[in-house]
């Protein structure tokens, strides 16, 4: 277990000092090293989920309201930012005078950007209409801001941009959740779109499908799955992802397969390894070379077949995790993922990237919009270990949320975003929320009161 010690010691023991110049508009912050919550996450085995999951079957769970059992102490808008853990891959893709090489290093980004949803079981907190987050990290060179435009359905709309200009990272994301029997399914809809202002390119894509097991009954766990296809719309370069399912033996659990072509279709190179771990590029006749001798070499299948758990009708055991990705010779390493803290299973399994988003220093009152995820007394409660005060305070910050719609209804009034407009994403043509600017100017006397 950590330690146990008062707020201000965490501060004096985890945090170097904010870095706040009030004297200027875009003002600014550094959350550096904490790498612990100030208390451990509670535990849910005395709750019966079940009781209340029986009557959501096949219901998009983001209209219902949750319990605040099933939480993480968290906003979307949050963990929206987590895609910004890995941001070095996109500055050095800046770099490189090749397209196929930055494309190997974007499909790397995207790959990472969902590397921190491995074993991470709690649901963060719906945001609430109007809710923002800001983050700004001067030692990797960029800020973002996050906005909730829509409440039904759920849309969270985000922007970040480097401090030099070099690329702007952007989308908006509708998440849509369905419990189907013992899991529920989360289906990220809206695209990621990058821009890398140098080479005058932009990339877009979607994220994979993201399947929570045993919500009921058993061990939780998560799998990753799909077709992940980045395009670059500036050269015609694509690369396309497959997320593999477990399947029926664990074989394939958490593997990431594809390859990137030109406009032509030619094959350059070949993307493997596991969203949970690693990615590595290869040249693609190196691959089929390395995957016939593979198959030449393999173990009996029957024997593997009877050698595995096959489960119970009760919960569906997750597979023994198969070895760790086995480098090809020749391979080139993209991304690795790096190492989470000590006691990160007593702490939601959060990163360490995870582990500062919430952190509120004093000198950031003022500074940060009052729209805030810092600023929610029931995220702040629960990430304190108070659930009981989360939950009270989850349900009054929902009611006020319903009293504030009703009252809109009766003066025939729209809400009206205050950082984004909604509009079409200019090089793919879907529906998506673009960024209007200003939030660094720190003009913040026209924000709605939501908490």
């Amino acid at each position: 277990m950590p330690p146990k010690c008062s707020r201000k010691e965490r501060r004096s023991n985890f945090y170097s000092r904010c870095s706040i110049d009030t004297n200027k508009s875009n003002a600014c912050y550094i959350l550096l090293t904490q790498t612990t919550l100030p208390a451990p996450m509670f535990s849910r085995n005395d709750f019966s989920v079940w009781g209340f999951l029986k009557k959501c079957i096949g219901m998009e769970l983001s209209k219902i309201t949750m319990p605040i059992v099933f939480n993480e102490p968290l906003s979307f808008l949050q963990r929206i930012t987590e895609y910004m853990e890995h941001t070095y891959l996109i500055h050095k893709a800046c770099t490189l005078s090749d397209s196929i090489e930055r494309m190997q290093l974007v499909a790397a980004f995207a790959v990472s950007a969902v590397a921190s949803q491995w074993d991470r079981t709690g649901k963060p907190f719906n945001p609430l209409l109007g809710e923002t987050f800001e983050l700004t990290r001067d030692e990797e060179g960029y800020h973002m801001i996050s906005e909730q435009v829509s409440h039904h359905p759920p849309i969270s709309a985000f922007y970040s941009e480097s401090l030099n200009q070099d690329f702007s990272f952007h989308g908006s994301i509708y998440p849509k959740l369905k419990l189907w029997g013992k899991s529920v399914e989360a289906e990220p809809k809206g695209t990621m779109t990058l821009e890398l202002s140098k080479h005058r390119e932009a990339y877009t894509w979607t994220n994979p499908m993201c399947c929570v097991h045993n919500v009921i009954l058993g061990k939780l766990w998560i799998e990753q799955y799909g077709t992940v296809e980045i395009v670059n719309h500036s050269t015609g370069d694509k690369c396309v992802l497959n997320f593999k399912p477990c399947g029926m033996f664990g074989k394939e659990l958490h593997r990431v397969e594809g390859h990137i072509q030109d406009k032509s279709k030619k094959k350059h190179q070949v993307i493997y390894g596991k969203w949970t771990e690693c990615v590595y590029s290869i040249e693609p006749k190196v691959y089929e070379v390395n995957k016939k001798a593979e198959k030449k070499s393999g173990g009996d299948s029957k024997k593997h077949k009877q050698e595995q758990s096959t489960g119970g009708d009760d919960a569906d055991e997750m597979p023994d995790v198969q070895e760790t990705v086995t480098m090809i010779p020749g391979s080139t390493l993209l991304w690795r993922v790096a190492p989470r803290p000590p006691h990160s299973t007593q702490m939601y399994n959060f990163t360490n990237f995870a582990m500062t988003l919430n952190e509120l220093e004093p000198g950031m009152i003022g500074v940060i919009a009052p729209t805030d995820c810092r600023l929610r007394p029931d995220i702040r409660a629960m990430e304190n270990g108070d659930i009981d005060t989360a939950s009270q305070e989850k349900e009054r910050l929902e009611e006020k949320q319903r009293v504030a719609r009703r009252e809109r209804a009766k003066d025939e009034e729209e809400w009206s975003t205050r950082w984004f407009q909604q509009g079409n994403n200019r090089y793919t043509g879907a529906a998506d929320w673009i960024y209007k600017g200003g939030y660094f100017d720190r003009r913040y006397s026209d924000l709605p009161d939501i908490y």
